[in-house]
């Protein structure tokens, strides 16, 4: 299937959290586009939500209200299975933490979300290691996390947020754990898969050398966001 022009939709999406003490309106009515090439960032304090709209845009978490759209495709109503391989094959994810498999080594952790959409072993192989030669890890392939650094881990995670085809991937502080000169080597990767592969990118940062490559900024504030 072509990808579409707008690759997700956020129309109007609330999110509370309820407290013993209150409930708390954390997003209060997020209007957003992504079109496909972007290279978009979200910017803002500490708890203002940019984790929860990545995860709510993403189908890991449920707004209270609103919806959410992959192409013409709504969240709503959608099962947790339904979702889940939604997000299988159309969202990639890279969190703060790689969070790779430490008992497999990097292929295998690439092969991972192709084995679970059913691709076969075989080809599941030869993908996982073009990816890892598109993030500069084919030499790596064989090591577990353990016996990667903090870089090559976090690239290893870009690689199976990769493994199939995304539309869009959502990263969330995806340099917020590495030093100054490795966070930039990620961020460079990240602009030319951009750049070269097309892929669409929607990033939460704190990071302001990144969010100011980024060619679309979105700033959250009070539970809003703006461009």
């Amino acid at each position: 299937m072509d990808r579409p022009d707008k690759i997700l939709t956020a129309i109007d999406i609330r999110r509370d959290f309820k407290t013993p003490e209150a409930v708390i309106a954390v997003l209060k009515g997020v209007d957003l586009d992504i079109q496909q090439g972007d290279m978009a960032v979200v910017t803002g304090a500490s708890g203002v939500g940019k984790s929860t709209l990545l995860h709510i845009m993403g189908g890991l978490d449920k707004p209270t209200g609103g919806e959410v759209r992959i192409g013409e495709v709504s969240f709503n109503g959608m099962s947790e299975k339904e979702l889940a391989r939604l997000r299988t094959k159309k969202v990639g994810f890279v969190f703060q933490n790689h969070y790779l498999l430490d008992d497999f080594n990097a292929l295998e952790n690439v092969m991972i979300p192709m084995l679970l959409d059913g691709v076969r072993t075989s080809e599941a192989v030869g993908r996982g290691e073009l990816i890892l030669e598109q993030v500069g890890l084919i030499n790596r392939r064989y090591h577990r996390p353990g016996q990667l650094s903090g870089g090559e881990q976090q690239r290893v995670a870009v690689a199976r947020a990769l493994a199939n085809n995304p539309w869009v991937v959502l990263a969330d502080e995806p340099s917020g754990n590495l030093d100054t000169a490795t966070g930039r080597k990620l961020h460079e990767l990240l602009f030319s898969l951009n750049r070269d592969k097309s892929i669409t990118f929607l990033i939460a940062t704190h990071n302001e050398e990144l969010a100011g490559q980024c060619n679309r900024r979105l700033k959250m504030q009070d539970g809003k966001v703006f461009e």
